[in-house]
């Protein structure tokens, strides 16, 4: 596992070189990679979430596609569409841009609640259907979609059934003096993402997905996630709480994030730092908690606080 861990970190260094002060995202994203998951980015243009995306994906040397969503986009823009060829006299079916490895769905809430519909089957099942045809997705298949925050103007709030197919929601944020002083120095002469090298193969992205599968999770941990679940789900600050789905997402989660820390089983710790990213779009607040400017994060982090973290002896959490 230590091999697979230090290549592991090399690819993250390498994204660093063009995401400059944003580790703990980075690495998040390539937690949501290794766990078969997907990643939502929201913050105001121009924080680097499209670099991010772009930077992933060479140093995987995965096919990229980029979908910039707009009003007028359709369904079959994303999918693909079957076409009418008059010299064959058949249909030919012509792939959307869907149909890569890395995909980045670029301003996913500037388009139509249709045409955001047309990624669900794509995010859950790993495949589209077109004409009544059901197509496979390449692998690993990873889709990173931006949004800008719901108060700016032109957008469509993602509905909770889209929301759910997220693993994490996370925000980059304005990067300190020191950094944005750091990237002006980087892109003086040339964007750092032009000289980006391939650090891992598709293949072992993939390999490392299966191993990330038998990293133990103990029933102590499991018991913990189904605690934070249901206060979610009892809380009288929260509207609708965390799904079935969301307790899934963080166990997946926990385990890839193991894998990155280079232990083979999770601890409750792991789940702690996962749920504000895991949970905080998963749940809608009550009106009086939104009047109160509460947030669906802080509400987490809150309600984590309360939570006792479970104890036990390092032996018990191995298997």
């Amino acid at each position: 596992m230590a091999n697979v861990r230090d290549r592991l970190v090399e690819a993250l260094d390498n994204i660093e070189r063009v995401v400059v002060g944003k580790r703990k995202e980075v690495e998040l994203s390539m937690v949501a990679l290794l766990s078969g998951g997907h990643v939502l980015l929201e913050d105001v243009p121009g924080v680097g979430k499209t670099m991010m995306v772009k930077a992933i994906a060479k140093t995987l040397g995965a096919e990229f596609k980029r979908i910039q969503f707009t009003p007028d986009l359709l369904p079959s823009d994303v999918t693909g569409v079957s076409i009418y060829n008059q010299k064959t006299m058949s249909f030919e079916f012509r792939p959307g841009p869907i149909m890569a490895n890395i995909v980045l769905a670029d301003e996913i809430n500037r388009t139509s609640p249709k045409t955001q519909a047309a990624l669900l089957e794509s995010l859950e099942e790993g495949h589209v259907t077109i004409d009544g045809e059901t197509i496979r997705l390449k692998q690993p298949f990873f889709v990173m979609a931006t949004q800008n925050p719901i108060e700016y103007a032109g957008t469509y709030p993602l509905p909770e059934a889209q929301l759910d197919r997220f693993l994490f929601k996370l925000k980059l944020g304005y990067p300190s003096f020191a950094e944005e002083l750091d990237v002006l120095e980087r892109i003086e002469k040339g964007h750092p993402i032009e000289k980006l090298e391939t650090v891992l193969s598709l293949e072992e992205v993939i390999e490392i997905q299966q191993k990330v599968k038998d990293i133990y999770v103990d029933e102590l941990v499991k018991n913990y996630i189904l605690t934070i679940v249901s206060e979610t789900r009892e809380n009288r600050g929260i509207r609708l709480g965390v799904s079935p789905r969301g307790s899934i997402a963080i166990m997946k989660a926990s385990q890839a994030y193991a894998f990155l820390q280079g232990r083979d089983y999770v601890i409750p710790d792991d789940i702690k730092l996962l749920a504000p990213y895991t949970f905080s779009h998963r749940i809608l607040l009550k009106t009086d908690m939104s009047m109160a400017k509460m947030t669906s994060e802080q509400l987490i982090k809150n309600m984590l606080d309360k939570i006792p973290v479970p104890t036990a002896k390092k032996e018990a959490a191995r298997r």
